[in-house]
């Protein structure tokens, strides 16, 4: 697999101007932002290096909470250099900030797993760990080995707590197994995300997830009883609850517009993420893969399981999800920015660096053309993609 182009070399003092730049109080056109040592600042001296961005949006760098891997690299089975390169496929897509995602495995595989990505979050190259499965249910398994799926025993859990040493993000389970709620809560103690997802849970089971502190909705609508009108199921009571943010995979395979537009509707643009839930053909092309244990093909860039044709994860990258959501679902641009960036910093303890274009926080930052295409990416300062190339 080609790596990823190296970032260019950091001028010491650069001011972006001339974009419509989307800001937490809104857009501001001819905009500019200052970039210095890394960080956004408030003020440039007059040797300031200037790029005239007229006619592109700027807007915070892109958070993914929910991500397998790219560039045809795993992160649950890829070495340390494969992760990396799955890291920085994603990042020259927009995505600066990324949650490495593992699927069902033996708990001492998943603990080992654990172990090695923690090392890169503790480096800054990943922003946590999100472990979905195995505590999840057979009945709404997708691309999970359902011989490796176990009721979520709280010792289990905190097992794999212990073992990402501090970096665990999220942890995704099916709260109506036996176990399920008081997982919940010692994921609750320990700082952890609780995710509802791969679930069959009720309405009334999933109301009761969420008073316990489940506080993410994985990947709506997917892995899930669907919305009745008799039986609501956990799509309405993870809808309802202001205290939830609800996953949307925008790629147009995973929700109709409608149902993306229905989540939008009543969460919010406060409570939705969007993410990929990606895996290795991201950015790499059709094929046969891997996820976990589990065969894949790719075709026409909707990946599936070889044994069943259930969907497994998916090749999008988040600039697409952007540009989707601007140009089909015709969402407005400060809704996507939050859906893109800032909600999910938020969940992730981490809107104080990134997720907004604020004086003092990173230099993370998107160059989008004014139809949306993507032009530039900014990490830490550095031009990972420099628009004045494309």
């Amino acid at each position: 697999m080609a790596a990823p182009a190296a970032p260019a070399a950091r001028a010491a003092c650069t001011v972006l101007t001339g974009a419509r730049v989307v800001l937490p109080t809104g857009t501001v056109d001819g905009g500019r932002v200052i970039v210095e040592n890394g960080r956004i600042t408030g003020a440039a001296p007059a040797h300031a290096t200037r790029i005239d961005l007229t006619g592109h949006w700027l807007v915070p760098g892109f958070v993914d909470l929910h991500n397998h891997g790219g560039g045809g690299a795993s992160f649950t089975s890829g070495s340390v250099a494969d992760v990396l390169h799955g890291v920085r496929t994603h990042r020259a897509h927009g995505t600066t900030t990324l949650v490495a995602s593992l699927v069902t495995g033996e708990p001492a595989f998943l603990a080992q797993r654990a172990g090695l990505l923690s090392e890169l979050v503790e480096q800054g190259d990943l922003a946590g760990i999100h472990f979905e499965g195995p505590f999840i249910s057979p009945c709404r398994k997708g691309a999970h080995s359902e011989e490796l799926l176990r009721h979520p025993d709280p010792a289990e859990v905190r097992k794999l707590i212990d073992a990402a040493r501090g970096t665990a993000a999220m942890m995704t389970l099916a709260p109506e197994l036996p176990g399920g709620l008081d997982s919940v809560r010692l994921l609750v103690e320990h700082g952890v995300l609780a995710a509802v997802g791969h679930t069959d849970a009720t309405y009334e089971q999933t109301v009761e997830a969420i008073d316990a502190g489940a506080r993410v909705a994985t990947h709506l609508f997917n892995a899930m009883p669907s919305l009745g009108h008799r039986e609501p199921g956990p799509v309405a009571a993870l809808l309802e609850d202001e205290r939830v943010t609800v996953e949307l995979i925008n790629d147009g395979t995973h929700l109709h517009p409608a149902a993306l537009e229905l989540a939008f509707h009543r969460a919010g643009p406060g409570r939705v993420a969007f993410i990929t839930d990606a895996m290795d053909a991201a950015g790499y092309g059709d094929g046969r893969y891997q996820l976990g244990p589990l065969a894949v093909d790719v075709k026409d860039g909707v990946a599936r399981l070889v044994e069943g044709g259930s969907i497994a994860g998916s090749t999008l990258t988040l600039d697409t999800a952007f540009r989707r959501a601007a140009t089909v679902d015709r969402l407005p641009v400060e809704d996507i920015v939050e859906a893109v960036s800032a909600n999910p910093a938020k969940l992730l303890g981490v809107y104080n660096r990134v997720g907004s274009l604020e004086p003092g926080k990173d230099a993370d930052a998107v160059v989008l053309d004014a139809d949306f295409g993507l032009k530039g990416v900014l990490y830490k300062g550095d031009w990972v993609l420099d628009p004045r190339a494309s």
